[in-house]
């Protein structure tokens, strides 16, 4: 039988899987929809996508490496106490591993590839481990970078991949300088390399910002200009890496001391877990004494 797409459609409604997993599925029993639902509940994927309407903002970010290509990848759990299970660690690494050889162009086409070329779907493969964990997981983004022969990755972890840094130095293949600058960037968390990649938009912005600061003080007017152009220094210090004072020797920038070396920073990628996730904050007490109270 013809599995058509108003199928899936139907079938993913009903039990929230992945398309792929849909379709497979309708195909294996020849389209026969009740028996399609029950053999993705007896593969544990219609549990897993009951959770998915849940909220994973915790997991781990992890930094790998190859030859002169390395990935940063951030992966969602539920808890932090999932994000300690060996077998998530596990998944984290797989999945790492599986972007960098595979080359997907973004986490949508990653979910639909073949896991490591030859396994089954990666969000198949993923389901099987929420089945397996009990908590959604999610696949939420990678960075791939790729560096010559005359260059130096730096990756660090913090606090076990609660932040993970990769960074691209040049002029150097000292990888523990770069893994140096990277625990800076874990650390101060700076939003650019130097001051030609901020906007013009950006500085116009903050420029004004500082003006109207000034005259809000009661400057003279005649003053403000000069003061700021010396605020916007400070501005800059605050968001570009190498104005930064480095972090294992604060009398000196970052970008002085890779100067000092022959080095420079090509860029950066700073992953913290669940950033810009909004998180439910739940108060079980307040629950049990609203039901309670009724």
């Amino acid at each position: 039988m013809a599995i058509t797409a108003s199928m899936v459609k139907e079938l993913r409604e009903k039990t929230g899987a992945g398309m792929m997993d849909c379709k497979k599925a309708l195909t294996e029993v020849d389209g026969d929809m009740e028996k399609a639902v029950d053999l993705l509940r007896e593969k544990g994927i219609a549990k897993a996508a009951k959770k998915a309407d849940r909220i994973a903002a915790e997991g781990l970010t992890f930094v790998k490496s190859e030859g002169n290509k390395a990935v940063l990848i951030e992966v969602n759990s539920e808890t932090d106490f999932v994000a300690k299970n060996e077998a998530f660690q596990v998944l984290v690494k797989e999945l790492a591993e599986h972007v960098l050889t595979e080359n997907p162009a973004n986490v949508e086409e990653a979910l639909t590839q073949a896991f490591k070329g030859d396994g089954p779907v990666v969000e198949e493969y993923i389901n099987t481990a929420v089945a397996k964990i009990g908590e959604k997981l999610t696949l939420r983004r990678f960075t791939v970078i790729e560096k010559t022969d005359a260059d130096a990755f730096g990756e660090y972890l913090h606090m076990g991949g609660r932040i993970g840094v990769l960074t691209v130095l040049n002029g150097t293949t000292d990888a523990e300088l770069a893994k140096d600058i990277a625990m800076h960037v874990a650390a101060i968390n700076p939003t650019y390399v130097d001051r030609t990649s901020v906007s013009e938009e950006t500085i116009n912005h903050e420029r004004e910002i500082l003006k109207q600061q000034a005259l809000n003080e009661g400057k003279p007017e005649k003053i403000v200009e000069k003061m700021v152009e010396g605020r916007l220094s400070k501005f800059f210090e605050q968001v570009c890496l190498v104005d930064q004072p480095f972090v294992k020797d604060g009398d000196q920038k970052v970008g002085k001391f890779l100067q000092a070396k022959g080095a420079s920073v090509q860029t950066f990628i700073r992953y913290e877990v669940g950033e810009g996730i909004e998180k439910r904050v739940d108060n079980f007490a307040d629950e049990v004494m609203s039901q309670v109270k009724k």
